[in-house]
């Protein structure tokens, strides 16, 4: 007899995880099934995002960025350290011991909310039965009443620079060194590129980005874009755009790599290079050919706006569908189909999804860019304040960067809030808040803000996006 169960989660991500845990909280017999092993050859729960991706990468961010102030900022304190060195080994280390004290603590909320771990690679087949086959091949056959499709995505492989995980890497391979590269190459000046090649800058690398659009970080707002290309490039980031990699060579543990760009014909030595090209979902094997459920022109399963696929009972979220790629839009879609399955009417508000680049400054933003709403025939009124001019921000010796927030020039409505410096993504997320509930720039300027924050600059530029800021001077309205 096989097993039944209510829902059956494929994968174990961030939008599997959260999804099978939801399930289970509200009363449904849920598994998860969840094939990626560590380096131990155990299952790790968490996904991507936990092993070799959001978490990991923030680790040796914040590791990397110590080292940086240690070199180049305690002395503005009157702090003296000579001397100070970099142990990339230790610091990779503690890198691995934090994924593994996260993926750890998912296996224990699986346990704590009577979620079924099955070991092995999910195949949806018809008629909602999933197949599982462990690492030994041994198959097993479990019925579900509903079926999550949670498989992620992988890192895209691009044949002009084969990953062999020696020399040339994919993010995941770029979390591992074990040295500082004298010179390091990174394909794709997008999230995962600049993050990586951030880590390593502030260790010492050589580093060149290879950017094949002629535009920078297309997706932000372009006064953020511009400030944010400014200020990586004076952290020596050396980031070329418009430059296509047409070919590489490994030769004795170095890479030469060939691009175009508008000079034409180029060539560059690195002793390692990072391939952070985007992503692509997964869907290796996981639909059985009579399964029912499609797939669109790019590969991703087609669903509706509530993550439903075309076979009645048999959702799919995160990654492997539309939508931004992104761990919290993942988890919140496996909430949302959780709730759906047990009979609420879950929604889920696409329109307002933070995205963030932790770099340092960090870049985030959450609505509507200004020149999208250019593009839409929307009347706006913008407001800037830099953290230059705030308190907070001198003290802690961190005042690059700025703070925009975009309203509706008729309704005040707030459309989008978008940073560039100390704590972004924090304030960025109070922007998402307050636009949930509709807010106005003047809601957000009548609130009462602590002082000195590093907020105070949020409330600043929503005041000035009526020409109200206090301590900047305002745009002189035409």
């Amino acid at each position: 007899m096989s097993q039944k169960f209510d829902v059956v989660v494929i994968g174990a991500g961030p939008g599997g995880y959260v999804a099978a845990i939801k399930a289970a909280q509200l009363g449904l017999k849920t598994a998860c099934i969840e094939q990626y092993q560590d380096k131990e050859g155990k299952i790790a729960l968490g996904g991507t995002c936990l092993n070799v991706g959001c978490i990991p990468s923030k680790a040796l961010l914040d590791s990397s960025w110590k080292y940086h102030e240690a070199h180049e900022g305690f002395a503005v304190h009157g702090i003296a350290a000579k001397g100070v060195t970099i142990d990339v080994p230790a610091m990779v280390g503690r890198k691995n011991t934090i994924v593994k004290n996260l993926t750890g603590g998912v296996s224990t909320l699986f346990k704590a909310n009577g979620v079924t771990l099955l070991e092995g690679h999910g195949k949806l087949l018809a008629g909602k039965k999933v197949e599982v086959t462990d690492k030994d091949g041994k198959v097993q056959v479990v019925e579900a009443e509903n079926v999550i499709l949670a498989s992620g995505s992988r890192p895209i492989d691009i044949p002009p620079a084969p990953v062999d995980q020696d020399v040339i890497v994919d993010s995941t391979g770029a979390l591992d060194f074990q040295a500082v590269p004298k010179k390091l190459g990174v394909i794709g000046a997008g999230v995962i590129g600049l993050e990586l090649g951030s880590v390593w800058a502030r260790l010492g690398a050589e580093v060149t980005v290879l950017e094949a659009l002629d535009k920078f970080l297309p997706a932000a707002d372009e006064a953020i874009a511009k400030e944010a290309l400014k200020t990586l490039t004076k952290q020596g980031l050396k980031i070329k755009l418009g430059a296509r990699v047409t070919g590489s060579e490994v030769k004795k543990k170095q890479v030469t790599v060939n691009y175009t760009d508008g000079e034409g014909e180029q060539k560059i030595v690195f002793d390692k290079l990072i391939v952070a090209v985007g992503r692509r979902p997964v869907t290796t094997d996981l639909l059985a050919s009579d399964s029912g459920v499609d797939l669109d022109e790019r590969g991703y399963i087609f669903v509706d706006d509530h993550c439903a696929t075309s076979v009645p009972g048999v959702y799919a979220i995160g990654d492997v569908v539309r939508g931004m790629m992104l761990a919290h839009k993942a988890s919140e879609e496996g909430v949302m189909v959780a709730e759906r399955i047990a009979g609420h009417k879950a929604q889920m508000n696409y329109d307002l999804i933070p995205s963030v680049i932790y770099t340092h400054p960090e870049i985030a933003w959450v609505g509507k860019t200004e020149q999208q709403l250019k593009g839409e025939g929307v009347a706006v009124n913008v407001g800037t304040f830099p953290f230059a001019a705030s308190g907070r921000a001198m003290a802690a010796n961190d005042t690059g960067g700025f703070v925009k927030v975009i309203a509706d020039a008729t309704t005040d409505r707030v459309l989008g809030v978008h940073v560039i410096g100390p704590s972004a993504a924090e304030l960025v997320q109070q922007g998402a808040i307050g636009m949930e509930f509709g807010t106005s720039a003047e809601d957000l300027g009548m609130m009462v803000f602590s002082h000195p924050t590093l907020s105070e600059a949020l409330h600043e530029a929503a005041l000035a996006v009526n020409g109200g800021a206090i301590h900047v001077a305002n745009r002189k309205k035409r």
